[in-house]
């Protein structure tokens, strides 16, 4: 019989993955300027590395709509079913 399930929370888990991200960026660091590494494997890493930053660069929107907009918003709960 195995034990249940803990229920962690979505805070915790990212308190969690928060705690890798100087190892994190310390490995897309190594792949960026790493000799024999692929070059597609440089430029995503440098990519990520540049997007986490400075940010990634806001994209115009320009849209013309016509008639009504509708917009759904639905609040899911942690812990209801």
């Amino acid at each position: 019989m195995t034990a249940p399930k803990k229920e962690i929370s979505e805070t915790y888990l990212k308190s969690l993955a928060r705690g890798y991200t100087e190892q994190c960026v310390r490995v897309l660091g190594g792949y960026a300027n790493g000799d024999g590494v692929e070059p597609d494997i440089q430029l995503r890493s440098i990519g990520m590395l540049l997007d986490r930053g400075w940010g990634r660069p806001s994209q115009p929107h320009d849209a013309k709509v016509e008639g009504d907009i509708n917009i759904t918003i639905r609040n899911i709960l942690e812990g209801k079913k």
